[in-house]
């Protein structure tokens, strides 16, 4: 299963950015093989929409989960449609790293 964490950077001691479409970096990794890669969020400037954009963007990549601080209506809807499961963090002091030592539990 693809994991999606929102990241104010690139790099997993980044810290964990509460925002969906518009966090900087996008970290998945994946618990089949246990890899790690950071994708740039190229929506983060757009005008309007970019949670929408993002989410057709983590889908094509085959996610299952987002972990994020908020997500926009239209983005939740997409992501519920799909059936994403949406996990709501509200600590942005936490690092990439720190969730991701979470998730390998």
């Amino acid at each position: 299963m693809k994991t999606v964490i929102t990241s104010a950077g690139e790099g997993e001691n980044s810290l964990f950015d509460l925002r969906f479409g518009r966090a900087a970096w996008f970290c998945i990794y994946d618990d089949a093989d246990g890899s790690i890669k950071f994708l740039e969020n190229r929506h983060i400037n757009a005008s309007s929409g970019a949670g929408g954009k993002v989410v057709e963007d983590i889908l094509e990549l085959g996610v299952s989960k987002v972990i994020s601080g908020d997500f926009g209506p239209k983005a939740k809807d997409l992501l519920e449609k799909f059936n994403v499961q949406m996990v709501i963090l509200k600590d942005d002091h936490k690092t990439v790293q720190d969730i991701l030592s979470n998730l390998k539990l």
